[in-house]
C-alpha cells in the first residue's frame, strides 16, 4: 500500500473563500461549524484533486468566488502538497480565467492532464446528496456505482465519456438525421467497445466489493448483497468473453435504431442498468429499509471500498465524508473513527457540533470553520 495523505492545502477564490491555507499532518481530519459556514466547500476543493466535477458535480464557473454583481465566478485555484510514503508531490488545479470551461492541472508546477491526477490521488466520498440513494431513480445509482469502479479503475472514467459521446452523437443521427448507415456503424463500435469495458469493469468491482463485504461481519454496520441488473454487466460478470459481449451489445444497438429513434434515446445499453442492494440479513431491498438502514449501507459500502484499495499497489484513498457522523448512533460513530484509524486513513469528516468527533481525541486534527474561516480545535 502506497499510504497517501494531504499535508498543505491551499485555495483562491473558491467558493466561499477568497484565501485559505492549512497545514496537515496526516491524520483524519475533522471540521465543525454551523451550516453554510463553508466546511463542504473544503472538501470539495479536495475532490477536484482527482478527474471530474468534484463531489457536487458543479460547473468550474459555478465553484468560482463570485461577489455581488458579478456574473461568473472567479477564477479559482485548489494547490495541495500530497505526500506518499514520505515523498512529497505538488498538485494544483484550477482555471485562469473567469468562466472559463477547462481547468488546468499542474503537477510540480508543469502543465498536464487532468487524468495525471489520478496517478497521486484516489478518493471515496459519500455526501448527503447520497442519502436518498436507494429511493431515486437508477442513474443516480448508476453514477455514485462508477464512482466506486472509478477511484479502483481510472480508465474508468474515459471509457463512461466516450460511451456518452458517441450515445449522443448516434442519437442525434436517428433523430435529427440523415441517419448514414455506415456512420452509424461506426459510432455503434465505439459504443459497444466503451459499453463493453464499462460493463467489465463494474463487474470487476461488484466481485471485489461481495468479497470484502463479507469479511466486514463483525462490524456494526448491515451486510449487502449486491448484484447489477444490467445485461452486460451480468454477461461480463459470467465470464462472456470481451469479443462476444462487444459484438452482441453492436447487435443490440443496430437492430435497435427505428425504436430509439421513435424513443429519442438509446433503450439497450449499459447507461439502462441499476445497482440491487439487498439488506442481507433482514433479506429486504435497501429501498424497504429505514432511512438509518440506508445510511448504514451506504456507509459500509464506501468503507469496503476504501478498505480494499487501502490495501491495493496503488494511492491509498482519502475518504471525504459529508454530515456522515450525525447520523450514526454512538457506537456506529466510533465504529467508523476505529476503521479508519485501523487502514490508515486520511479522511476528512464535517459536522455542525464539534461533540461527535470526541472518538476522534488525540487521533484527529480539528478545525472549527465559521465565516469561511478556519481555527485550529484545541
Amino acid at each position: 500500500m502506497t499510504s497517501t495523505a494531504l499535508t498543505r492545502l491551499a485555495l483562491t477564490d473558491f467558493r466561499s473563500y477568497a484565501t485559505a491555507e492549512f497545514v496537515l499532518d496526516g491524520r483524519p481530519v475533522w471540521l465543525a461549524g454551523p451550516n453554510g459556514a463553508g466546511k463542504t466547500n473544503l472538501l470539495e476543493a479536495v475532490s477536484f484533486l482527482i478527474p471530474g466535477r468534484g463531489l457536487r458535480g458543479s460547473s468550474l464557473a459555478e465553484v468560482g468566488r463570485r461577489m455581488p454583481g458579478e456574473a461568473v465566478g472567479r477564477a479559482w485555484a485548489v494547490s495541495v502538497t500530497l505526500r506518499a510514503d514520505g515523498e512529497e508531490t505538488r498538485l494544483g488545479t484550477g482555471v485562469e480565467q473567469a468562466g472559463a470551461s477547462r481547468r488546468v492541472v499542474r503537477v510540480e508546477g508543469e502543465p498536464a492532464p487532468p487524468g495525471r491526477l489520478a496517478e497521486h490521488v484516489r478518493q471515496v466520498w459519500l455526501t448527503p446528496a447520497q442519502d436518498r440513494l436507494f429511493l431515486e431513480g437508477a442513474a443516480d445509482r448508476r453514477r455514485f456505482f462508477d464512482r466506486l469502479v472509478f477511484a479502483a479503475e481510472p480508465a474508468h472514467a474515459a471509457h463512461v465519456q466516450a460511451y456518452e459521446k458517441a450515445m449522443r452523437e448516434r442519437m442525434r443521427l436517428l433523430t435529427d438525421g440523415p441517419p448514414d448507415p455506415a456512420w452509424l456503424d461506426a459510432l455503434e463500435a465505439r459504443l459497444a467497445e466503451a459499453g463493453t469495458l464499462m460493463a467489465e469493469a463494474r463487474a470487476r468491482t461488484l466481485s471485489a466489493l461481495a468479497a470484502e463485504i463479507a469479511t466486514r461481519g463483525e462490524r456494526p454496520f448491515p451486510q449487502a448483497r449486491l448484484a447489477l441488473t444490467g445485461e452486460w454487466e451480468k454477461l461480463a460478470g459470467e465470464g462472456a468473453a470481451f469479443a462476444d459481449i462487444e459484438a452482441r451489445l453492436a447487435r443490440a444497438l443496430a437492430a435497435a435504431r427505428e425504436r430509439d429513434a421513435a424513443a429519442g434515446r438509446a433503450l439497450t445499453g449499459p447507461h439502462r442498468g441499476d445497482l440491487s442492494v439487498i439488506h442481507a440479513e433482514k433479506d429486504r431491498a435497501a429501498a424497504e429499509c429505514s432511512t438509518g438502514e440506508q445510511k448504514a449501507l451506504i456507509l459500509n459500502l464506501v468503507l469496503a471500498q476504501a478498505a480494499r484499495l487501502a490495501r491495493a499497489q496503488a494511492p491509498s484513498p482519502i475518504l471525504l465524508l459529508d454530515e456522515v457522523a450525525a447520523h450514526l448512533d454512538a457506537r456506529r460513530r466510533a465504529a467508523l473513527f476505529d476503521e479508519i484509524e485501523a487502514l490508515g486513513l486520511q479522511a476528512f469528516l464535517t459536522g455542525t457540533d464539534e461533540m461527535l468527533f470526541e472518538g476522534l481525541s488525540g487521533r484527529a486534527q480539528g478545525f472549527r470553520v465559521e465565516g469561511s474561516g478556519l481555527a485550529a480545535a484545541p
